[in-house]
């Protein structure tokens, strides 16, 4: 099993680093501070929103993988989405990252697709 990092560290390391870039980070939802799960939404200028959760692989790992792309004629249903999220999981964060390639601020491995 994988150690962890608090999902309020991994959280905030994610918005400081998009804002060092020059983007904009914000919470949208706040979850559990040490085990809580982290949907993030990368997006460039509030648009085009893809939104990436960990998944569980076979080997017991779990990998960023994209879960939710927003498009242009399902733009409700993309936020829909986030908040079906959020009323599930009490302990889910949501982090909003507004910055070209938001992708590289949550992990630096590869990310399924």
């Amino acid at each position: 099993m994988e150690s962890r990092l608090p999902a309020h560290l991994e959280v905030a390391g994610m918005i400081r680093a998009v804002q060092a870039a020059g983007g904009f980070a914000t919470v949208i939802a706040k979850g559990d501070r040490e085990a809580g799960t982290i949907l993030a939404i990368c997006c460039v200028n509030g648009a085009g929103a893809a939104a990436y959760e960990r998944m569980p692989q076979a080997d017991g790992s779990r990998k960023w993988t994209l879960t939710r792309k927003q498009s242009i004629e399902e733009n409700r249903e993309f936020w829909e989405y986030c908040d079906r999220r959020s009323k599930q999981d009490n302990d889910l964060w949501i982090v909003e990252l507004d910055i070209a390639n938001g992708e590289r601020f949550i992990d630096d491995t590869l990310i399924s697709r």
